[in-house]
């Protein structure tokens, strides 16, 4: 299990499944609400995911995907883009520094 500190967070990445455009607004929206925090949000597939990815984001059936690229990073799925909580927790972690686990 990995987990990381909300004021260790300045990137969350969005991993997808082969350029799905609902997750390029879930990526649009969640930059919007980290913006204040100064916390960057960067759209990718989720057999790309960046090397220095501490945070991912990604649709449940996907988690698995995502950990084969990311094994060290903190990976959260989520079940709907429009209103999931797990939205709200990473901001919650970030604005109040709390710890996120997967």
């Amino acid at each position: 299990m990995s987990t990381i500190h909300g004021s260790d967070i300045k990137k969350v990445v969005i991993a997808c499944d082969a350029g799905m455009g609902s997750s390029v607004m879930v990526a649009a929206q969640l930059a919007k609400r980290l913006k204040p925090y100064r916390v960057k949000v960067e759209h990718t597939p989720v057999n790309e995911i960046p090397d220095d990815a501490k945070l991912v984001l990604c649709q449940d059936f996907l988690v698995a995907s995502a950990r084969k690229g990311a094994a060290d990073a903190v990976i959260l799925g989520f079940q709907s883009f429009l209103g999931d909580p797990v939205f709200d927790q990473v901001e919650a972690a970030i604005r109040d520094g709390g710890h996120l686990a997967d």
